[in-house]
């Protein structure tokens, strides 16, 4: 049996002359937290959308839970679980219609919305319709609906794009319950911080190509540096000086510092992912 959850092998999709997924490889492992991270037009949502099965590359192949994704798309769906950015909920139902509704289209026996609306945050609005909810709300019933069939691989789409600290919270929290549950999680997102604490491994994707592929360790010690900043009294103003760690002439410079200069406060600060993507594309995700 195959260790991959998902397996994209030159995946590429055009629109008209722009093109948005150029020929991609990539594997994610079961039970593995990928971030696919890049900014807005990168090529993240066809992405999902073929790995999904809801477009068919123009190039490439798919095998998603040891399936072509292409020729057996139906197989495909009633195994994972989707949560796009943008909410398509039945606003005039209830919460719980619709995560029964998505329960029958399924085909689960015995569901229990109340167990997926208070796992969301949700308990004591279930009755209550769509259209009143907040923008997290409906983000975290959208989260709730790709649960419903316990999937096996779980695609999230910028899950926690413009909500409430409590609502990305919540969300995160499901993501990590969801991958010690045994599922995969394929997350999109530009939110580099979120990615940093979520993510097993993530890709970086700039203009439809995979520019690099790693644990966030490992890139940060490939493409990274390590400073120490500190803040020096000069005629009364503060001034900032930084030192690059782990280099030849690092501990002379520290030494210089503490010997020569008014030294008022220091801290190491490591190399973020936003800054690694700068420095491998040479622009900002946003």
């Amino acid at each position: 049996m195959t260790e991959y959850a998902i397996q994209a092998e030159d995946l590429t999709y055009r629109y008209g002359d722009n093109t948005a997924v150029d020929h991609i490889n990539f594997e994610v492992r079961k039970q593995e937290i990928l971030g696919f991270l890049g900014p807005n037009g990168a090529g993240k949502s066809t992405t999902v959308r073929m790995l999904t099965g809801q477009r068919r590359p123009m190039d490439g192949r798919v095998t998603v839970l040891g399936l072509d994704v292409a020729r057996n798309p139906k197989q495909v769906q009633a195994q994972i679980g989707i949560c796009f950015e943008l909410t398509n909920l039945y606003e005039e139902m209830s919460g719980a219609d619709n995560l029964k509704l998505f329960a029958r289209l399924f085909g689960v026996r015995d569901f229990n919305p109340e167990d997926l609306l208070k796992r969301v945050g949700l308990n004591g609005r279930g009755g209550d319709a769509v259209e009143s909810y907040s923008k997290g709300m409906k983000q975290r019933l959208m989260v709730a609906r790709a649960l419903v069939n316990r999937p096996q691989i779980l695609f999230l789409d910028e899950p926690t794009t413009g909500l409430d600290p409590n609502s990305s919270v919540k969300i995160r929290e499901i993501i990590l319950e969801e991958r010690a549950r045994g599922a995969t999680v394929f997350l999109t997102t530009h939110d580099m911080m979120e990615a940093d604490k979520l993510c097993d491994r993530v890709a970086f994707i700039d203009d439809g190509k995979i520019v690099a592929l790693d644990s966030p360790h490992n890139l940060k010690q490939q493409y990274g540096k390590r400073m120490l900043k500190a803040e020096i009294e000069v005629d009364g103003s503060l001034k900032e000086r930084e030192i690059v760690l782990d280099q030849a002439g690092t501990a002379k410079e520290m030494e210089q510092l503490f010997s020569r200069e008014k030294v008022v406060t220091v801290h190491t600060e490591e190399a973020t992912l936003e800054d690694i993507f700068v420095n491998i594309t040479g622009r900002r995700l946003v």
